[in-house]
């Protein structure tokens, strides 16, 4: 994970959202779960989360804070945000 994120820190936001599965997530589409850790740890005032795309379903999310990416929570195995899979 840690080659991954910093082979992140030589490249611009445009080349990471989106050509390397990273994305933005609107929080309401997270899992519950994932929206009631946010009041836990006091972070629920955000509308967007950032889901950095480590491998297959690993995930790294976190927020946007301008320029700098907050960690908030490692997702090995992508519960956060399940997406439904293509062609089933």
């Amino acid at each position: 994970m840690l080659g991954k994120l910093k082979s992140f820190e030589s490249m611009t936001w445009e080349e990471i959202d989106g050509p390397t599965g990273s994305h933005g997530v609107e929080v309401g589409k997270l899992s519950r779960d994932a929206q009631e850790r946010l009041v836990r740890i006091h972070q629920d005032d955000v509308d967007q989360l950032f889901s950095l795309r480590i491998s297959g379903r690993r995930r790294v999310w976190g927020i946007m804070d301008e320029h700098v990416f907050r960690v908030l929570w490692w997702d090995p195995e992508h519960q956060v945000c399940p997406s439904a899979k293509k062609h089933t």
